[in-house]
């Protein structure tokens, strides 16, 4: 029998709320749960879905894994899945150092690990593949966790997300983990819609308190300052330097003095951090070049941040996690030069580097030793790597099509890294000046902690044979209609449709307004109407052809013909000096001297009706005039040659309104009606106005409801418009060749189907066909460059030709249906492909390929996956499924064969 003491302590329980799988859970932990983590586990223990968005570091992760622990103590499975490899590695270890290897799995395409274990974390794609090929792995699944669910925004692999939501089983529960978003009960909403209860947690408060920073050359200052009453306005001493700088800065850029340098060094940066108490630090520089630049001004000014202790020890991990690479891609890759920055605590962290060497980097900061990461903002999607500080240099970055200024939730996004839970006191955002940096526009981006979540859905070909050879074309459809972009598509028209209704009622209250007794007024009305539109198109076309009669007058002018400029400023007399008729194609623009002797630049636009010379003169051989006397002399010889000539005025146009049969018809039957006699005519005419333009307003109001109206549906029915004329679907049949591409996990699902049915790959050996497939994964960073791309020769050359004609019918047949998303072949990567699918060093494929090695590593493991479906679903008895399978083993070598886990 228990005691008091412990029938009170599950009493208390009891009224907390706590079932038995959050006491046991909160156990594991030797820190209380906030109170946000403890309502989201309470909800999931009740058998709610829960999404809880919350700033970065603040611990959301641990509703994560309490589904994890749900799971496990209730004998099912929970899958855990991230928008990247990098996090489903970190998450992976994380689990297993509390699990252990037997009950945990990881499949992310790269690594397959346990994938039948009762935890398996894994890529939003493979948990959507999954689901697509029903995969008997789902058996027993109860909980998926979602963790950076505000992904489903990226306009590239965001709709993943949703088609997992939307496609999940019944029974099981969704745990949305999602940055701050300022809808999150919107998508909340969406949520319970498609899952069932799903209780919303927000929480805006961050665990480490975040203070902001500027720095102004080598000093630190507070962003905001306390006014004494809690609030706070921006630092006035901040504002006086900031000021002052940039009008030093300026008149150093007009040539009035020496030039300040507006940005400090970043050596001084960190060695100030560091003299403040600020590092670890994470300096976010938007280009890799800059990255790697950034360290080495640290290295070459000698700075250096660790001890004899950490030296030794960043040389042991390093040694030991790069053991497994040969010495002669250590040798390519700068490795001697990377480790002694690392010694010194310096490295710098972005997506052109070796995935080994990205994780040693996060290894060695996350464990104290690294003091100074220079990171593009890559780093800022998940990857555990808080810091002290955050340091942002500026405040745009170029976003693959122009330099864009930083958006709130991208700031947010940054300076969230910064104050480590459970070692930081607080946390510091620190914004480098530098001249055009405005305080206020920082204090903007630090003020507004959050942004809307907006989906970026749309069917693909994939998933439209998929769902059709699941459920059928309409349910598939209604299933569609599900997606959070239709949902928000909905919820906009909600709003759209209250304006057209209010417009509809205002519409009724003006026909009423303007009734006259004596007629239809609105018929009256009309006819002034078309009268007014007739008589405004001819004035457009009087005015057109006055005006290219006008450039056509100027064109024959020749220097020393007097001219009349009809009207503006250059109105009067004037003396053609050069008739600038260069040919640029931008009309011709007459240089002239008037008679108030001032020369002048004309243009088209001086003139609104032909010009005609009045007079000729001859100007004097080699005339300066730049100089007063000569001009003088010149007008003097038009006021003799012009005498006392009555010039006139100008030409006045003829009134062709009056001579147009449709406008005489118009005025006469305006005349004729009943309503012309009306003494409230006017009165009723401004009624009249109101109502047309409201009538128009409520047009346009229509068509908007109308395009949101089942957008993604009409999608839908066009991409599958596009898959019956090509044969992959009869009706509400996936034909065979639809149901290979049902397995076709790609963006361009469709152009591989298709190479695959022509066989435009039969016959390529290995890596002539990694050269081929190379060209449908891989995009160029640089899209304007136009160098022709070396590619094989031979039949590789020749594939490679065929499926650019196969993209070229395939966009024809796209625009027809009205779509647009096959993309051409991209050729970039096709040499380097076949090179290392021959079995050549990485250093002679670098070297030829002018590319990172990182972005080398990751292309190659994307070409890799697209050869492994292709050496599944290429079509029996031919020969690119062998090939395929043979190019896989050729390329998953050296360091692209490197994996951190497994």
């Amino acid at each position: 029998m228990s005691t008091p003491a412990e029938r009170y302590a599950a009493f208390r329980e009891l009224q907390s709320g706590n079932g038995p799988a959050l006491t046991s859970f909160r156990g594991l932990y030797d820190f209380e749960l906030d109170e946000f983590q403890l309502d989201a586990c309470q909800a999931l223990e009740a058998g709610d879905g829960v999404l809880v968005a919350a700033p970065t570091g603040s611990g959301k992760t641990v509703v994560g894994e309490f589904a994890v622990h749900l799971a496990l103590a209730q004998g099912r499975k929970c899958f855990y899945t991230t928008p990247i490899k990098a996090l489903s590695n970190q998450k992976y270890n994380d689990l297993v150092r509390r699990y252990g290897a037997a009950r945990v799995g990881l499949l992310t395409g790269d690594n397959s690990v346990n994938g039948e274990a009762p935890i398996v974390v894994m890529t939003t794609e493979v948990l959507r593949n999954m689901l697509y090929a029903g995969s008997h792995t789902l058996t027993g699944l109860a909980y998926v966790v979602m963790d950076e669910v505000h992904y489903l925004a990226d306009r590239f692999r965001g709709a993943v997300w949703e088609e997992v939501i939307i496609h999940l089983p019944e029974a099981v529960r969704v745990v949305a983990l999602s940055a701050t978003v300022s809808n999150a009960e919107e998508f909340g909403e969406w949520l319970g819609t498609v899952r069932g209860d799903t209780t919303v947690i927000v929480d805006e408060h961050r665990p480490v308190p975040l203070w902001q920073h500027m720095m102004v050359g080598n000093r630190l200052y507070d962003l905001f300052v306390n006014e004494g009453d809690d609030t706070l306005r921006i630092n006035p001493s901040l504002m006086r330097i900031t000021r002052d700088e940039s009008r030093l800065a300026q008149r150093g850029r007009r040539g009035y003095g020496r030039p300040r340098a507006p940005q400090s060094n970043r050596s001084d940066v960190i060695e100030k951090l560091d003299a403040e108490g600020l590092l670890p630090s994470i300096t976010f520089i938007f280009s890799r070049a800059g990255c790697d630049a950034a360290v080495m001004q640290c290295l070459y000014a000698g700075l250096r941040l660790t001890t004899e202790q950490e030296r030794h020890e960043i040389r042991q991990i390093v040694d030991e996690r790069t053991a497994h690479l040969p010495d002669e891609d250590l040798a390519v890759l700068g490795y001697l030069e990377w480790r002694d920055c690392l010694e010194r605590g310096l490295a710098a962290h972005h997506a052109g580097m070796l995935p080994a060497f990205k994780e040693v980097v996060e290894e060695l900061f996350t464990k104290g030793l690294v003091k100074a990461v220079f990171a593009t903002e890559t780093l800022a999607l998940g990857i555990n790597m808080p810091a002290r500080s955050v340091v942002i240099e500026k405040l745009d970055k170029w976003n693959g099509e122009t330099h864009a200024d930083l958006t709130p939730g991208e700031y947010t996004q940054l300076t969230g890294r910064a104050g480590r839970r459970g070692i930081d006191v607080e946390g510091h955002a620190v914004v480098v000046w530098q001249a055009g940096t405005d305080p206020l526009s920082v204090a903007g981006l630090a003020g507004t902690r959050t942004y809307p979540l907006r989906s970026s859905f749309q069917p693909s070909y994939n998933m439209a044979v998929n769902l059709v050879g699941q459920v059928g074309r309409e349910r598939a459809r209604t299933l569609l209609e599900d997606s959070f972009a239709q949902f928000q598509a909905d919820r906009a028209v909600v709003g759209i449709a209250r304006q057209l209704r209010k417009a509809e009622q205002a519409l009724e209250g003006y026909a009423e307004a303007m009734t006259c007794h004596l007629g239809d007024f609105q018929e009256y009305a009309g006819l002034r109407r078309r009268l007014s539109d007739r008589e405004s198109e001819l004035a457009r076309q009087r005015g057109a052809a006055r005006r290219a009669q006008a450039v056509q007058s100027l064109e024959v002018l020749k220097p020393g013909d007097v001219i009349r400029v009809p009207g503006g400023r250059r109105a009067g007399i004037a003396v053609v000096l050069d008739p600038g008729t260069d040919g640029r194609g931008e009309g011709p623009s007459p240089l002239v001297l008037t008679i108030g002797k001032q020369v002048k630049r004309l243009s088209a636009a001086d003139f609104p009706v032909p010009v005609e010379p009045v007079e000729k003169i001859r100007i004097p051989k080699g005339f300066n005039p730049r100089s007063p006397k000569e001009r003088a002399n010149l007008v003097s010889t038009v006021h003799a040659k012009l005498g006392d000539r009555d010039l006139g005025g100008p030409v006045r146009a003829r009134d062709h309104a009056a001579e147009d049969d449709e406008i005489l018809r118009l005025r006469r039957e305006l005349r004729q009606h009943p309503c012309h006699g009306c003494d409230e005519r006017e009165d009723h005419a401004r009624w009249a106005e109101r109502y047309h333009k409201l009538l128009r307003d409520a047009e346009s109001l229509r068509r908007r409801v109308e395009g949101r109206s089942h957008v993604i549906a009409r999608t839908f029915d066009k991409v599958c418009g596009v898959l019956e004329q090509l044969g992959y679907l009869e009706g509400e049949t996936v034909t065979q060749e639809g149901r290979r591409l049902a397995k076709l996990y790609t963006e361009l699902d469709l152009l591989t189907a298709e190479c695959l049915r022509s066989g435009v790959w039969e016959g390529l050996g290995p890596a002539e066909l990694a050269a081929c497939v190379s060209a449908l994964v891989y995009e160029s960073r640089q899209s304007d460059d136009l160098r022709s791309p070396k590619i094989p020769g031979g039949a590789a050359r020749d594939a490679l030709v065929e499926m650019v004609r196969l993209f070229g019918e395939l966009e024809g047949i796209e625009q027809d249906h009205g779509l647009s998303f096959v993309r051409e072949p991209d050729l970039g990567f096709a040499w380097a492909a076949f090179r290392w699918a021959r079995g050549h060093s990485l250093d002679a494929v670098l070297t030829d390929c002018d590319l990172a090695a990182g972005d080398f590593v990751r292309w190659v493991k994307q070409l890799l996956d697209l050869l492994g479906q292709l050496k599944d679903t290429a079509p029996k008895g031919g020969t690119v499924g062998a090939a395929a399978g043979r190019a896989v083993e050729a390329m998953r070598r050296g360091v692209v064969a490197y994996s951190s886990v497994g």
